[in-house]
């Protein structure tokens, strides 16, 4: 028998994830009782217009415009609105009515994350947001809590579907990025206007969340470096299949050593990087996300699954809102979050990782040599080169023209180098004077390789 008092729910927005949140509140009302020891009660919707159409079968006296008034009658709000404001206003009041909030706001999140959690803790509050990175994946829990006690060391993260669709698609049919795009805004997986997702800025808001909570340090969102997919051609794609790579847009935090001044802090950034096809996350295709964690004492750990979707988000926001009720039935404060290391928050040029780097160069006696010596002279150290010949005006070609100097051509080749690990200020520097060579035509593409 369920001894406690029903519990308000109030819900701010009634998009695809907030729609589908109605309406499993309703549907599994009882069942969610059973688990909880009390009833949730939806009280109502605020929406911007009441008769605005709407597709689910959502009773409109639900309906309302008046979301501080519903906040105010409430013991825990879910927030599904998105954007900055009016959401931080709606939080912010409803935790200060004494309500435990769950959002799914990534951007809100990233950007006013700490603030959110300092004005919980103030009044004994929680703010919950596992549907704020990877959908259904549950990945914020077991940071904030399952690997609390251990030392996370590196998380490798695909946390936007849009991108790796787009990626698979040109890896798996050999697509162009313009064409792979094209079809995933058709299906629905890319918006309208896609810049969030294939700019990168999506992966950015999700990769300060993550740092945050696996180094127990507040990291800004402007300080996470960021690098979208909208360079990536379906040559440099072809590339890395002949290597053994696939590319991936990945959403890094790590805990690293800046080589210059030895000072020990978090790096947080995201790009599209080469990872071996051996690893788990090479395996992530199509829309899906998966987050890679290296701890200290567990080892390696990947969550796996949907990273979007209305009904997929709606099963994260829902687990958070059991777990909010349950803690209103077993009484006392929620618990809160630390960011009390403070580690220092490193810029890209203290990363140290592998680099594949692609030059179109003259196909010309001793231009290998000229480019070795220039990785040499910065102390970055080359793993393997692979030649090939891009154009020849005349004259025969021998594979191994540009290293022996037995060409009679004039035309280009194309090298692609894989370096040994390097810093990224050494490796910036290195590709900065082999553009500055006579010899080199081009850069055409520097990419990171990741997960090794």
């Amino acid at each position: 028998m369920i001894a406690y008092r029903n519990l308000r729910v109030a819900l701010l927005g009634a998009g695809s994830v907030g729609a589908q949140v109605a309406t499993l509140l309703t549907e599994h009302h009882d069942e969610l009782a059973s688990r909880v020891g009390a009833g949730l009660d939806l009280i109502g919707i605020a929406v911007r217009d009441v008769d605005a159409p709407r597709t689910a079968p959502i009773d409109p006296a639900l309906f309302t415009t008046d979301a501080m008034g519903l906040i105010e009658s409430a013991d825990i709000v879910i927030e599904l609105m998105g954007g900055i404001e009016p959401a931080r206003s709606y939080i912010l009041h409803a935790l200060n009515s004494g309500a435990d909030v769950v959002t799914g706001n990534k951007a809100l999140l990233a950007a006013h994350g700490p603030e959110l959690q300092a004005a919980a803790e103030q009044v004994g509050a929680q703010v919950y947001y596992e549907a704020a990175v990877a959908g259904a994946i549950p990945i914020i829990r077991p940071l904030r809590d399952s690997l609390a006690g251990d030392r996370v060391k590196r998380i490798l993260g695909i946390v936007n579907g849009t991108t790796n669709f787009i990626l698979d698609k040109m890896d798996v049919e050999g697509d162009t990025f313009e064409n792979a795009l094209a079809v995933a805004t058709e299906l629905g997986y890319a918006e309208a206007d896609p810049t969030a997702d294939i700019e990168g800025y999506d992966a950015a808001q999700k990769a300060a969340i993550l740092a945050r909570l696996a180094f127990h340090t507040d990291v800004p969102v402007e300080a996470v470096h960021r690098e979208g997919i909208t360079q990536i051609t379906a040559a440099q794609v072809a590339q890395a299949q002949k290597a053994g790579y696939v590319v991936k847009l990945l959403a890094i935090c790590e805990r690293i050593t800046d080589p210059s001044s030895g000072i020990d802090g978090v790096s947080a950034r995201v790009y599209p990087a080469l990872i071996s096809r051996q690893h788990p996350l090479a395996a992530v295709h199509g829309g899906k996300n998966a987050v890679f964690v290296e701890a200290e004492a567990a080892g390696d750990l990947m969550f796996y699954g949907a990273g979007a979707g209305g009904i997929e988000t709606a099963s994260a926001v829902l687990g958070d809102v059991v777990s909010a009720a349950r803690r209103h039935v077993a009484g006392g404060p929620g618990v809160a979050e630390t960011t009390h290391a403070n580690l220092t928050i490193l810029p890209i040029d203290s990363v140290s990782t592998r680099y594949q780097i692609t030059l179109e160069v003259s196909d010309a006696p001793g231009v290998l040599a000229r480019i070795a010596s220039l990785f040499s002279e910065h102390g970055v150290s080359v793993e393997t080169v692979q030649q090939s010949i891009a154009s020849v005006e005349s004259g025969a070609t021998r594979p191994d023209a540009l290293a022996t100097g037995t060409s009679e051509s004039s035309g280009t080749a194309t090298l692609v180098i894989v370096t040994h690990v390097a810093s990224e200020r050494a490796l910036s520097r290195t590709v900065a004077d082999i553009a500055d060579q006579q010899v080199v035509v081009r850069v055409e593409s520097v990419l990171r390789v990741e997960g090794a």
